[in-house]
């Protein structure tokens, strides 16, 4: 049985082991990579319960984040109510499960609750493999940001651009 729920504090540390694994192998694929997160970032989310984890038999084999305002990538766009989705990640093991689809799924569904509009995400620009798997996913390519300023931003968004993404979300009948 595979279900999407809030993480707890006692998730942490397999969060942050999740993020070890994920950036380790962002090192062997891209010359850019995320510089690891503080705890202090993960605690919140947990506590505003915009962390998840994907269970699969009650074992955690993804976790991502969300957030309702990303100004500093989204610019304007971001006055149009969304949700956004974070620093989505898979245990190995569980690879070739389609949790990116899975949790486009969720987030449509808890959206249209909601009264968001867009299911919104982001990837580095020149991430062909990802850009192109995102569009399977339903997402639709919006193009590429201008060069990033990290200022209110993770480090590894410095000077940088990123493919855009979204999904509009239907209105709840």
């Amino acid at each position: 049985m595979t279900e999407i729920i809030n993480s707890t504090p006692q998730d942490i540390d397999t969060i942050f082991k999740f993020y070890d694994v994920a950036i380790a192998y962002q090192k062997t694929k891209f010359n850019k990579h995320w510089q690891g997160f503080e705890r202090l970032l993960i605690e919140k989310e947990i506590a505003e319960n915009r962390q998840y984890k994907i269970l699969v038999d009650k074992v955690i084999a993804c976790v991502f984040a969300v957030t309702f305002n990303d100004a500093a990538i989204w610019g304007e766009k971001d006055k149009v109510p969304s949700i956004y989705l974070h620093r989505i990640v898979t245990d190995n093991t569980f690879r070739g499960n389609d949790f990116v689809r899975k949790i486009a799924a969720w987030a449509i569904d808890y959206g249209s609750k909601t009264n968001k509009q867009f299911v919104r995400m982001d990837t580095w620009g020149d991430n062909k493999k990802l850009i192109a798997y995102y569009q399977q996913c339903g997402f639709t390519f919006l193009g590429l940001t201008e060069e990033m300023n990290a200022a209110d931003l993770p480090k590894h968004y410095d000077s940088i651009r990123l493919s855009l993404f979204e999904i509009a979300i239907q209105p709840a009948l």
